[in-house]
């Protein structure tokens, strides 16, 4: 072979190999590249396809390179080279010209549809259906609670590495151990929370919600169905105290004062989830600050230095604010005040709790027996009304397996009970994990666990009751008479999972 370029142990057939698979691939990462410089919406996934799998291509390319040669340098040296020759193309000869032009232009199409296939591939590892469906098993509850979330039109993508390179690398770092996970089944049921590796709120979700501009209140209107025969009917309405904000905008104070740009606010949370905070520090925006610590939870300097003092974020509150999983009776008030479920049949509210509550362990088992439960309790109670009202009895069950199939998982062992959501403090500790009246300062100031900070009651109605109403605030009272317990003991101590 005259002019060669290279040397003589280059020129065989699984060099040439490697060379062909090294160039695409090469070609490949420069195409995706230059497509995402100039692409108006960047798509973090596009560094699986161009930084992950095409390198993969590349690096076998290589290898066969070095292998080709190394294997023809010891035929070179033992004297059992052959010379290595290209085919010779005669292109006045009909069959070759025939075989090159079948050659050149399959050869081309292939090219132009690997360049398609990757940028397709690329588009969808950015999607939604690629984060929530192809671990499906895995990734079931959590997809399912997003997609009626009230961001499930924000990519999962843009809150879970966002924009930049420092967060895409540590994204794909994790990444890669979660790809083994699943491969291997050795994830865990239910996935744990809160995520090591999140991104900072400031970083992803202010991107759309800017605490300086919290102000004011929010009127909100809570129904509440009691567990009695006629499903008794309470509700509250409420001025939610947003606060944050600044001086120019409103009013400083309320719930949004944590994330004030004036204030910051550390803790010390001496579990994973984050629920139990011994201590807690403010320090305003002249840097006087405070410490609180718990007078039932008290740790000594040592086990202090070696808990993470961690800045108070927007997810420490909000921890749930796309993966929502709803206690049973809230979603049954839901379903009810908006008359999914008819109210006049009766214990509805009690029965449909408790069938959601039994345990099941599988999805399809589930459902078979919520609908043989509910059956069975009005054929055993209310055989009458089972005849009656069969098409409202009917329509109850399946809005309660819908219930189910929205917030219960078996599978992966997913349900409201393992997500504990910060925002109040009715069904889990959420607000009291620091307001509990149990925080003290040094001088014996207790922080603050008066109802009014967050919100005012403005109006409570029962069903057989008139309405109160006040502007100034009204007293809450007890659907059921528990006397002052109430406002001596936290909520959670008789509506939470624990407190069964």
């Amino acid at each position: 072979m005259p002019n060669k370029k290279f040397p003589e142990s280059f020129y065989n057939l699984t060099t040439i190999v490697g060379v062909a698979i090294a160039l695409i691939s090469f070609g490949l990462i420069l195409f995706l590249i230059i497509l995402e410089t100039f692409a108006t919406d960047q798509k973090p996934y596009m560094g699986i396809i161009a930084f992950v799998i095409l390198p993969t291509f590349l690096i076998f390319g290589l290898i066969l390179i070095s292998y080709g040669i190394l294997r023809e340098s010891r035929k070179i040296k033992s004297g059992k080279h052959k010379e290595f020759e290209f085919p010779k193309i005669d292109l006045n000869n009909p069959k070759q010209f025939s075989a090159f032009i079948v050659f050149s232009v399959g050869t081309v199409l292939l090219l132009m549809f690997s360049a398609f296939g990757s940028y397709k591939a690329y588009e969808y590892t950015d999607s939604d259906e690629f984060c929530g469906e192809v671990c499906h098993e895995v990734m079931s509850p959590e997809y399912t609670a997003y997609q009626f979330s009230p961001h499930a039109k924000v990519g999962c993508a843009k809150c879970h590495i966002g924009s930049g390179a420092q967060w895409f690398v540590k994204a794909k770092i994790s990444g890669s151990y979660q790809v083994y996970s699943v491969l291997f089944k050795k994830f865990s049921r239910p996935i744990p929370t809160p995520i090591d590796n999140l991104r900072p709120a400031q970083e992803t979700c202010e991107k759309c919600h800017w605490p300086k501009h919290f102000y004011a209140e929010k009127k909100r209107t809570f129904n509440y169905y009691l567990s009695d025969e006629n499903n008794s009917k309470f509700t509250l309405d409420m001025l939610m105290k947003i606060g944050g904000g600044n001086i120019e905008s409103g009013n400083t104070s309320g719930i949004h004062w944590h994330m004030n740009t004036s204030n910051e606010v550390t803790f010390v949370a001496t579990d994973e989830k984050r629920q139990v905070i011994p201590w807690v520090k403010s320090k305003n925006k002249d840097g006087v600050s405070v410490t609180y610590k718990s007078t039932d939870n008290l740790i000594g300097e040592k086990e202090f230095e070696n808990l993470e003092v961690r800045r108070m974020d927007c997810i420490d509150c909000h921890n749930r604010p796309t993966h929502i999983y709803h206690p049973p009776s809230k979603s049954v008030n839901h379903y009810i005040s908006i008359e999914r479920i008819n109210k006049s049949l009766p214990s509805i509210k009690t029965i449909a709790v408790t069938a959601l509550e039994n345990e099941y362990f599988t999805s399809k088992g589930a459902l078979d027996s919520i609908k043989h439960y509910i059956e069975n309790y009005y054929l055993e109670n209310y055989p009458k009304l089972l005849k009656e009202k069969k098409s409202e009895i009917d329509e109850a069950i399946i809005q309660i397996q819908n219930i189910y199939k929205r917030n219960y998982f078996p599978e992966m062992r997913t349900n409201w009970k393992f997500y504990p959501n910060n925002i109040g403090h009715l069904y889990s500790n959420g607000c009291f994990r620091c307001h509990d009246g149990k925080h003290v300062d040094e001088k014996g100031n207790v922080l603050t666990k008066d109802c009014n900070a967050c919100h005012s009651i403005i109006a409570q109605k029962f069903e057989s009751g008139n309405k109160n109403v006040s502007v100034d605030g009204v007293k809450y009272q007890h659907p059921v008479d528990i006397g002052d317990s109430w406002d001596v003991i936290n909520c959670v101590e008789c509506h939470s999972v624990t407190a069964k």
